[in-house]
C-alpha cells in the first residue's frame, strides 16, 4: 500500500504540472531570498499529493516544500518536492519534476521522481534496486574525474564561502572537466542513477530536494555522502552522488586536495 500510494501520489502531482505548464497567466510569487520563486502549481501539486496520501495515511508525518512540516507521531514521514526546478517551471523549462520520498523510522524506505515532460518516472525501493519507467537502471562505469561529466547546482547566496561553490566550480573547468548545472537537483540525482552523469555535488539541498534521489542513486549502485566522506543524511546540506568509482577523487577535488 506504501509503495502504490507513492506512486499515485506522484502522478497526482505530475498531472498538475502538466495542466499550469507554459500558462501565461501562472500566478508567480517570490518567497524570502533571491529567485526563490513559488507558483500557484507548486501549491496545486503539493494539495494533490498530500490529498493522495491522507486518504490511506491520515497519521503519517509529512514535511513538505510548501506546506512545512506537519508533524504526527508515526513511524512513517513523507518528504515531499511538488516541484523541484520552480525556477525551470516557471520560465517554460521542462527540466522540472514531483520528487517525494518515504522515510521510515530514519531510513530511507523509497522513493518517487517523475518528469512528465521527459516522460521520466524514477522509482527506487530499499535493497530492490532502481528503475526507469519500470526498466532496472545502473550508475555509469567512469573511473576518472577528469574524464567524467559532472553537474551541480548554484545556491544564490553565499557563493564567495571559503571553498564554495564558485571555488569548486573553477576548480573543476580550469582542469578542463565538463559540469552542467540544470536547476533541479531531484533530476540531476537521477540522471546519476541512470549512469548521464557520473557524479553530483551541491553545497546546500533541503531534504525534500534529494530524499528520493539520493535513495534512486543509492539503489542504482551509486554512491551518496556529504561532503567529509560520511554518511548522507537529507536532512544536512552538503551531497555528494556518484558512480561510486569516482566518489574518493571527486572527495578531494570538492575539499582541495587534489
Amino acid at each position: 500500500m506504501h509503495k502504490e500510494t507513492l506512486l499515485n501520489a506522484t502522478e497526482a502531482g505530475a498531472k498538475v504540472l502538466q495542466y499550469y505548464f507554459n500558462n501565461k497567466d501562472l500566478r508567480i510569487s517570490n518567497k524570502e531570498g533571491i529567485n526563490n520563486l513559488v507558483t500557484e502549481a507548486d501549491h496545486a501539486s503539493e494539495k494533490a499529493i498530500l490529498e493522495t496520501i491522507r486518504q490511506q495515511f491520515p497519521d503519517h508525518f509529512i514535511l513538505s516544500e510548501e506546506a512545512g512540516e506537519i508533524a504526527m507521531d508515526s513511524e512513517y514521514k513523507w518528504i515531499i518536492d511538488p516541484i523541484d526546478g520552480t525556477v525551470n517551471y516557471a520560465h517554460g523549462i521542462p527540466i522540472c519534476c514531483v520528487s517525494i520520498g518515504l522515510e521510515h523510522n530514519g531510513k530511507m524506505l523509497m522513493g518517487a521522481v517523475f518528469n512528465p515532460f521527459l516522460k521520466e518516472f524514477y522509482f527506487a525501493e530499499a535493497g530492490k534496486g532502481a528503475m526507469l519507467n519500470g526498466e532496472p537502471i545502473q550508475v555509469s562505469a567512469q573511473t576518472e574525474v577528469i574524464k567524467s561529466c559532472l553537474v551541480t547546482g548554484f545556491p544564490y547566496t553565499y557563493l564567495d564561502m571559503p571553498n564554495g561553490p564558485l571555488e569548486c566550480f573553477e576548480r573543476f573547468i580550469r582542469k578542463g572537466v565538463p559540469v552542467r548545472r540544470l536547476g533541479s537537483a531531484a533530476m540531476d540525482l537521477c540522471w546519476v542513477a541512470a549512469g548521464r552523469f557520473d557524479g553530483f555535488y551541491e553545497h546546500k539541498l533541503q531534504a525534500w530536494d534529494s530524499a528520493a534521489g539520493f535513495l534512486i542513486v543509492e539503489e542504482a549502485g551509486g554512491k551518496v555522502t556529504d561532503f567529509a566522506g560520511t554518511y548522507y543524511s537529507p536532512f544536512q546540506p552538503h551531497i555528494l552522488a556518484t558512480n561510486g568509482k569516482i566518489h574518493a577523487e571527486m572527495l578531494q577535488w570538492i575539499n582541495d586536495k587534489i
